[in-house]
């Protein structure tokens, strides 16, 4: 009976592990982050991370898949995973015993003098074992910080292809928005020109006087002049893409295909949606698991630090034979074996333990409010994202009607003008609001894409 009790004492103290074991901080509870965002507590709508499908463009879709498979950052994130476990199969097996097979053999030689032999030889082969009891626990508050961190490293990718994601696809919307800015430009200008020879007609015939020439050559002129700068966004934007998938600049052929550009079509969503996605999704996003699983490893490292402070034990032992003669290794006569077990205590480390410890809880406490504020970020973006889209939608309502009512004026005041019922300054004017109208509406379209990527990316894009 006392042999058990001593094996289950010994049990008892191998199976405990000092420092604080991890909780998860609740800085708010669910139904104070339902009203915070004014969503739907009770709705499961699923987020699918296919969200990006719903644009119906599948040039872009191609380049999502591409870039998530290609992508040099995605394999900067993936080499980091492996890394992590890596580290995590070196921490889970620190506290096992470890064999070591050795051999050896020695040889000297000496000149006769008094007697001394000039060679001797040895020879020795076995294992050596050592092993390092966690009684303590610091071993495997050691495993469970490496277990967080490669969590960490795995939320890190998930964050990697969730950002990858919404940035092809902003640069996409970004780049359409651009291309449907310069097919407007291009048709303003074929109309500004049409004005322009018009008007030298009626110069030509008397009809018209210098100021009305110059005003058409100065529309023209200005009209021109948006080309460049929105050429240049064109290729940034095409260019910043290439780059995401891992191709160098100007290796994507497709993205010159202005055909059916998403942003001129009418994008029917619904708004109602967005208010109805698990509240869970706040936590579990990608960037909130990595800090939090950081909190649990800085947490686990107080333990291990606290483990420190008390004894260790350690059990050497080696098994193997010993001899001066090669023939006689395996012999039972040149068997030789023994076992050192080790007690060692801290004694005096003038406080370099005790600081350690101390050092470890204020790392935590670092990263609890590290975790805290990336909670209140995730919850802003999302908020700022449902109303984004909201206001962006009701905005491309507004400035559509707007521009199908710019359009009838234009058209008009051109019947007007050629009939000789209105100044040319008027007519001219008209046609530069239609001309800002269109570039408002496209703008206002591209921006409704570009609420519904950060809503998708500030609730973690389904991963």
């Amino acid at each position: 009976m006392r042999k058990l009790s001593k094996i289950g004492a010994i049990l008892l103290l191998a199976s405990c592990s000092v420092g604080p074991d991890y909780e998860r901080p609740m800085f708010w509870s669910n139904q104070k982050l339902v009203d915070s965002l004014g969503v739907d507590y009770y709705t499961n709508y699923p987020v699918s991370v296919f969200w990006y499908r719903d644009f119906k463009d599948k040039t872009l879709n191609r380049l999502i898949e591409e870039a998530l498979q290609s992508s040099p950052n995605v394999k900067i994130a993936l080499a980091k995973l492996r890394q992590a476990r890596y580290s995590l199969n070196i921490n889970e097996v620190q506290y096992l015993p470890m064999i070591d097979a050795t051999g050896e053999y020695n040889y000297a030689y000496a000149p006769k003098y008094e007697e001394l032999g000039d060679k001797t030889s040895y020879f020795r082969l076995g294992l050596d074992a050592s092993w390092e009891l966690d009684i303590w626990g610091g071993g495997r508050r050691k495993t469970e910080s490496s277990q967080a961190l490669y969590r960490a490293a795995a939320n890190n990718l998930t964050d990697v292809l969730l950002s990858l994601t919404a940035e092809v696809a902003n640069n996409y919307i970004l780049l359409r928005t651009t291309q449907e800015k310069i097919r407007i430009s291009k048709q303003n200008l074929y109309l500004q020109k049409e004005i322009l020879n018009t008007v030298k007609n009626k110069f030509d015939a008397g009809l018209a006087d210098d100021t009305a020439l110059n005003q058409a050559k100065y529309a023209v002129q200005t009209t021109q002049s948006l080309l460049p700068d929105l050429e240049y966004q064109e290729e940034s934007y095409k260019n910043a893409i290439a780059i995401l998938l891992g191709k160098l600049p100007g290796d994507i052929e497709e993205l010159n295909n202005v055909s059916n550009n998403v942003v001129s079509r009418i994008f029917l969503f619904n708004i109602k949606q967005l208010k109805q996605f698990p509240i869970d999704v706040i936590r579990n996003r990608p960037d909130v698991k990595m800090a939090e699983n950081m909190l649990i490893s800085k947490n686990a490292d107080i333990g291990q630090a606290v483990a420190n402070m008390f004894p260790n034990v350690n059990i050497t032992a080696t098994l193997g034979w010993q001899t001066h003669l090669f023939r006689n290794l395996g012999s039972s006569e040149n068997a030789a074996y023994g076992y050192t077990p080790a007690v060692n205590l801290p004694f005096l480390h003038w406080g370099q333990l005790v600081n350690q410890v101390k050092l470890s809880k204020s790392t935590k406490e670092e990263y609890l409010y590290l975790y805290q504020n990336t909670l209140l970020e995730a919850i802003q973006e999302i908020r700022n994202s449902i109303v984004g889209v909201d206001k962006s939608y009701n905005k491309v309502q507004a400035l559509n009607e707007s521009a199908k009512n710019m359009q009838k004026v234009f058209d008009d005041m051109k019947i007007k003008y050629k009939e000789g019922l209105i100044e040319f300054s008027d007519f001219l004017s008209t046609e530069q609001n239609l001309l800002e109208a269109q570039n408002n509406l496209v703008t206002a379209k591209g921006a409704v894409y570009q609420n519904i990527i950060s809503f998708y990316k500030s609730i973690g894009g389904g991963y």
